[in-house]
Parts: structure tokens; C-alpha cells; sequence
């Protein structure tokens, strides 16, 4: 076997993710994500060397600052969680219209925070890529899990540079470049800007519970241009479209009692753009909500806790799991109104080989009062409780 095919076995293997395996006891992958110890945020600063010998993780807290570009476009690796989340949805040459999700997760398990090891799992990737396929009937979706490895699985801190084996997501100028090999389609797509970055929050501080250390720093790009290819049963169409991206990282996310959220972003026909979230407790009563709602003429509005609310209009039970969806919904948030209806209902996601958790993930079509739009609702927590 060739020196890098081994070290891409050994990095693409869970074996080594906990930090007590070694090379010589690495197995085959696994069908769960691997367990992370609790923590909580600790002050922003940096693991130290004292951290580093003794293997204690020393996460970094999320403290008011101004987002600052291009750096915040990479990876921050001294927080516990972060993603880079793009949804979108996508029309061939032919007319058919399809939902496209890419994201990357990198974790900091606080395992193996001392090891010397290059193979040591002190950050650890993950992403997911799904195509919402009316013909199918069902998301067609693949995963991948890795440490990092360089060469092989890294998140660059310069720029938005994520790379996970044969994946990537790669930020140049104003366009993003996501190009995925997934089991049974390809993705080779641009995202293009035409807009500067939309902080969330308070100046992209964005509070996830009563408590001000329940935060993420987190900014959004709606209205992203999609132009690019899909291979899908053996042929090679051409896509255009509209696609939404996120970007957050934090290391305190959830509330001790919270279960799960939900979460939706639409672009509307006009050029405006909505988010919005609530987060639940295990009662499914809201324990935290916001938003932001950026008109077509470029004023930005954030929605306070009470201003958004999410109604349930119809549900939807998922034949493999039993797990039972809000898949239609109304939301009012703030200056705007709208309903959510689903592209079609199964568009469950089981991310177990990845991040270990089972969720709703799919595109859905806005009309209501806020005027007509396309986008994505995410709905976490309703199997087993979430945990990041």
C-alpha cells in the first residue's frame, strides 16, 4: 500500500478518533459519529501550552467583535463547532427544478488534545451533500467523516477551504466553488456574490438561548447566483439557480435544555432575504428564537426572541424511522409572513455515518404575505434530542 493511500485509510477511519487507538488497531469506518465528552466554553483564548500537556480543551468563547474579512470567510479553530452550510435550489436545461445542500462541519472533540500525532483527532471534519430529487421521491444524499490530515482533510483559517478527501468547498474572489463526488451524482457548482456577507445578531454575535454564552458568530449570504454542472444516471445536465450559505461557529450553541431547532432561509423573487430560527425544549416550547430580515431595497431588520414565531400546518411520519416532521409551516417573523411548503415530504437526512444524528433538511417554496420565494427549512431534534 502506498505511504498516502495508508495515511488516507487511517485518517478516513473513526479507529483513531477517540485518541486511544493506534495505527496498528485501526479499523474498517464505522456506522456512528464518534461520542465527544461535554464542555462548555471556556475564555476566548486560545489552547495554551499548559492545555496542550495536559490534554485538557480549552474552547474559545464567542465575544462581541466585528466580523473581519476574508479571515472569517476560514476555519476558527480554537471554537468547538463550526460550519459552512449552502442550500439551494437549482433548474436544468430542461426545466426541472431540483434542491441542492453542501456543508462542511468541523468539530473539536477535546479528545487527544496532547497527542503529538498527526493522526491524533484534535479537529475532525465532516460534510454532507444532498440533492432533493422530485423524480426520486427522496433525498439522494452521501457523507464523509475524517480528522485532519494534510492533504487529505483540512479547513484553512485564511479563507473559506475545506477540504474532505474528493470534497471541497473553496472560496476565490466573490464565488464559491463546491465540487462533490457523492455515490450516486456529482456536483460541480459556483456560487457567486454579488452582495457583501449578512451578519446575524448583534454585528454577527447571535444569541441561541437566555444565556449571552449561548452564542454563535454567524453571518449568512443570501441571493448566491448557482451556475454549473450535475451528473446524475449516467448523463451531465447544467444548473443554474439561487442558493443561501451560512457560516457560524461556536462552543456553547445549545442550552442544557434545549432539544433541537428549527430553521428556514428563503429567497424571495424581489432580491429579499429571510432568516429565522427557533430553538426548543424537549416539551417542543420555544426557548429562544431570531432572525433577520433584509428587505429587496438592502435594509436589514434583526428580530428580536418574540418576534418570531413557528406554527405547524401539516406533519409528515418518515417510513424508515418513525420520526414525525412539521414539513409545512407557517412563519412570522417580524415584517414578514410566510407559508413553507416542501418540495416533497421525504427529504429526511441520515447523517448516523457523519455527525450521528437523524433530521429534516429540505427545499421548500414560500408565498404569503412577505410575496413568493425559494429556500431551505431544517428541522433538528424531533428523533433524539440534538447534541453538537
Amino acid at each position: 500500500m502506498k505511504r498516502r493511500d495508508f495515511v488516507r485509510a487511517l485518517a478516513l477511519s473513526p479507529a483513531l478518533m477517540d485518541g486511544t487507538a493506534t495505527a496498528a488497531t485501526a479499523t474498517p469506518p464505522a456506522t456512528t459519529a464518534p461520542a465527544t465528552p461535554p464542555a462548555t466554553a471556556a475564555p476566548a483564548t486560545p489552547p495554551g501550552p499548559a492545555a496542550a500537556r495536559s490534554g485538557t480543551p480549552v474552547f474559545a468563547a464567542v465575544m462581541p467583535a466585528p466580523l473581519r474579512f476574508p479571515r472569517d470567510h476560514g476555519s476558527h479553530s480554537d471554537f468547538r463547532t463550526e460550519w459552512w452550510y449552502l442550500t439551494g435550489w437549482t433548474e436544468d436545461e430542461r426545466g426541472v427544478v431540483r434542491g441542492v445542500q453542501v456543508t462542511f462541519f468541523r468539530s473539536r472533540p477535546g479528545v487527544a488534545e496532547g497527542l503529538r500525532s498527526a493522526l491524533a483527532p484534535v479537529q475532525i471534519l465532516f460534510a454532507h451533500a444532498a440533492l432533493a430529487d422530485p423524480a426520486a421521491g427522496r433525498l439522494r444524499y452521501d457523507q464523509r467523516a475524517a480528522r485532519t490530515v494534510a492533504g487529505l482533510a483540512h479547513a484553512a483559517e485564511a479563507t473559506t477551504d475545506c477540504t474532505l478527501d474528493d470534497w471541497s468547498l473553496v472560496l476565490a474572489g466573490n464565488e464559491y466553488r463546491a465540487r462533490i463526488s457523492a455515490r450516486d451524482f456529482t456536483l460541480d457548482l459556483a456560487f457567486r456574490a454579488d452582495a457583501p456577507p449578512l451578519a446575524q445578531g448583534d454585528a454577527g454575535v447571535s444569541r441561541k438561548g437566555p444565556d449571552p454564552a449561548q452564542a454563535s458568530h454567524y453571518y449568512s449570504r443570501p441571493q448566491l447566483a448557482i451556475a454549473g454542472t450535475l451528473a446524475l444516471n449516467g448523463g451531465t445536465l447544467r444548473l443554474t439557480g439561487t442558493a443561501w450559505l451560512d457560516h457560524e461557529w461556536s462552543s456553547a450553541y445549545l442550552a442544557p435544555g434545549a432539544r433541537g431547532w428549527d430553521w428556514t432561509g428563503i429567497n424571495f423573487d424581489d432580491g429579499a432575504a429571510l432568516m429565522a430560527f427557533r430553538i426548543r425544549t424537549a416539551a417542543d416550547a420555544p426557548l429562544w428564537a431570531g432572525g433577520t430580515w433584509r428587505a429587496a431595497d438592502g435594509a436589514v431588520r434583526t428580530l428580536d426572541p418574540g418576534e418570531v414565531r413557528f406554527t405547524t400546518l401539516r406533519r409528515w411520519r418518515s417510513p424508515r424511522t418513525g420520526i414525525e416532521y412539521p414539513v409545512a409551516v407557517r412563519v412570522d417573523a417580524g415584517p414578514a409572513s410566510v407559508n413553507l411548503t416542501p418540495l416533497f415530504d421525504d427529504q429526511e437526512l441520515d447523517a448516523r455515518g457523519s455527525v450521528g444524528t437523524v433530521y429534516w433538511e429540505g427545499a421548500v417554496r414560500a408565498s404569503g404575505g412577505a410575496g413568493a420565494g425559494r429556500g431551505y427549512l431544517e428541522l433538528t431534534g424531533y428523533g433524539a434530542a440534538l447534541r453538537l
